[in-house]
């Protein structure tokens, strides 16, 4: 990875690390993991390791099987597409509700990650990409919270996994990114001009868009 900056604690550097060892596939599929032998490849102790796993586990990236055999997780060949179309069902209608429920406040939040978004679009180091992210999910989180529905709110911790997203960010090209960052700007037009079916369609275009790139992306590889 990049620079890290001087305030990142030891556990979240050690799970910044062995994540972006895993999204580029520096650590494979099924690849067992240690405490032992990560804490020595990033010059850690074994409490922060331990508590990055224990994340990483949560979110999705490593799997935990009998005993102590930690392994990075495998991937159903259909887990990106039942995911994005879960994704679709919940947040077109969290857009829609958004669009009649968003406070002054929830419109600015989204604004604000937009012009960090739009700082780092399209990436060009680790620490942009990983800002990327961040703030991607921050902004539809947003747009859920907007909605003003906790069952909904509940639906989508289930549903929006962050290991896929941070996993599939990485395979957007640069016109990806731009065309990603349109969409997002075109959506708080349409929340902030209480337009449900507006901001319903482009919900459901963008993460069409994202499905599709990944589908491509698939689809080269084999």
């Amino acid at each position: 990875m990049g620079q890290e900056p001087q305030a990142l604690t030891a556990t979240e550097h050690a799970y910044r690390t062995i994540r972006a060892q895993i999204v580029t596939g520096e650590l494979a599929e099924g690849e067992r993991l240690t405490e032992q032998r990560l804490s020595r490849d990033l010059g850690l102790s074994r409490t922060p390791v331990r508590e990055a796993i224990s994340r990483l586990i949560l979110e999705g990236f490593v799997e935990r099987h009998s005993g102590y055999d930690t392994r990075v997780a495998r991937f159903p060949e259909d887990e990106i597409e039942q995911i994005f179309q879960l994704r679709r069902l919940l947040e077109c209608y969290s857009a829609r509700r958004a669009a009649k429920y968003a406070s002054a406040e929830d419109i600015a939040a989204l604004r604000e990650i937009l012009e960090t978004m739009r700082a780092h679009t399209p990436p060009q180091t680790e620490a942009d990409y990983n800002t990327l992210t961040e703030a991607n999910e921050r902004f539809h989180r947003v747009i859920v919270a907007a909605a003003r529905a906790p069952r909904l709110t509940a639906l989508m911790t289930l549903a929006f996994d962050v290991g896929m997203v941070v996993r599939t960010y990485r395979i957007y090209t640069p016109a990806d990114l731009v065309r990603s960052l349109h969409h997002h700007a075109e959506l708080i037009d349409a929340i902030e001009a209480r337009a449900p079916d507006w901001a319903e369609s482009l919900m459901s275009a963008h993460l069409l868009s994202g499905e599709a790139r990944v589908a491509r992306q698939q689809a080269e590889s084999q």
